[in-house]
């Protein structure tokens, strides 16, 4: 072996003795740098996104930084120059996974500082809900993207598994027909921003209850008996929906009676408006700065048929303050001695028969 030679040999390891120092120095100094801007943390937003994007590519980024600097001094070492392209590939592919694993983390660490520091402040459950299945997401597309363009860099054509997968994505789209369908719903439900985790809700001609979570597939309730209902997300798109607990929880009371044709309507009114205020101060349940109402409304079949109007603080108060209006009610009329009658039907005859009232009885 000349001289030269020998000198250009010693020279070529040199070289790739310093692309490992430097490669070893700059990882470490990347990733401390990176760790002492993640724990800083600060009082601002930004500040706080910025320490949570730090912390998230320190490991990734070191290793990526030590992985490129160890293949260019591998590539640079003269006693394995047939071993030179394996080496590019491997160190390659070893970078192309190392990249997926810091965006992943990096797209994952917005999402998650996303969802703690800016969804609780929106009016809608959407972002809460959809952005931890959106990091997920998120997370398999980036490394899909990683293994194929492995693939293609080893010379495996991808080509065909793309259009086997177009096929796969097709029929598995039309087999979860009705999981998308529910996924697309509980998306349009959340974005409207009617219905909420814990209000009071009943869907038209289906149970009702206490919204305890949103899924992507489902929505729960709870009902009176304390059971979970399950309602698919497309039901609940499809279906009339009350909200008791929008725009305000307050539930008004409605209570229709009536009293005898032969009932002094002015002491009717007076002490039906005396028990209704009964009720207002005996109950923590209903709304006390609510003044009640009354009102007669119609000349029924056997009374003449009134309602009381009073307010509750919620849907579960208007339940506690109709059962005590009514018992005090009917407990005060037949102390007042105010006649509530029951059904009555008059028989008029022909034939000039006189007219005959049966007596008093329930129902006809």
């Amino acid at each position: 072996m000349s001289e030269d030679l020998l000198v250009d040999i010693n020279a070529a390891r040199f070289v790739a003795a310093v692309f490992f120092v430097v490669a070893i120095l700059v990882a470490l100094a990347f990733y401390f740098v990176m760790r002492f801007m993640g724990r800083s943390g600060g009082k601002w937003r930004a500040q706080r996104l910025a320490s949570a994007l730090a912390r998230s590519v320190a490991g990734p980024g070191a290793f990526f930084l030590f992985t490129l600097g160890t293949m260019v001094g591998l590539l640079f070492w003269p006693d394995i120059v047939e071993w030179h392209p394996e080496i590019g590939v491997a160190g390659t592919i070893l970078l192309v996974f190392l990249g997926a694993k810091a965006l992943k983390n990096l797209v994952s660490a917005l999402l998650n500082w996303y969802a703690v520091n800016v969804a609780p402040e929106t009016p809608s459950i959407l972002d809460d809900t959809m952005v931890p299945m959106l990091s997920r997401v998120a997370s398999v597309v980036i490394w899909g993207l990683a293994v194929l363009v492995v693939l293609d860099m080893l010379d495996v054509s991808i080509s065909p598994l793309l259009g086997g997968l177009g096929i796969t994505g097709l029929a598995v789209a039309v087999g979860l027909q009705p999981t998308l369908n529910n996924f697309f719903s509980g998306a349009y439900v959340l974005s409207e921003g009617i219905v909420s985790v814990g209000d009071y809700i009943e869907v038209h001609g289906g149970p009702a209850g206490y919204v305890e979570s949103f899924g992507w597939r489902s929505t729960k309730i709870r009902t009176w008996l304390h059971n979970f209902v399950i309602i698919p997300n497309s039901v609940m798109s499809s279906s009339i929906v009350i909200n008791y607990s929008r725009p305000d929880p307050k539930m008004n009371v409605l209570i229709y009676c009536g009293v005898s044709y032969d009932s002094d309507l002015d002491y009717v009114n007076k002490v039906a408006l005396e028990v209704a205020n009964e009720t207002i101060d005996a109950n923590e349940e209903e709304v006390s700065p609510q003044v009640p109402w009354f009102g007669f409304e119609r000349f029924g079949d056997s009374n003449i048929d009134f309602w009381i109007f009073l307010q509750a603080t919620d849907r579960v108060g208007s339940f506690i303050v109709t059962n005590d209006l009514i018992k005090r009610l009917h407990a005060r009329f037949r102390e007042e001695g105010i006649e509530i009658n029951y059904p009555v039907r008059k028989l008029v005859y022909g034939d000039g028969m006189p007219s005959v009232t049966p007596p008093r009885q329930v129902g006809v």
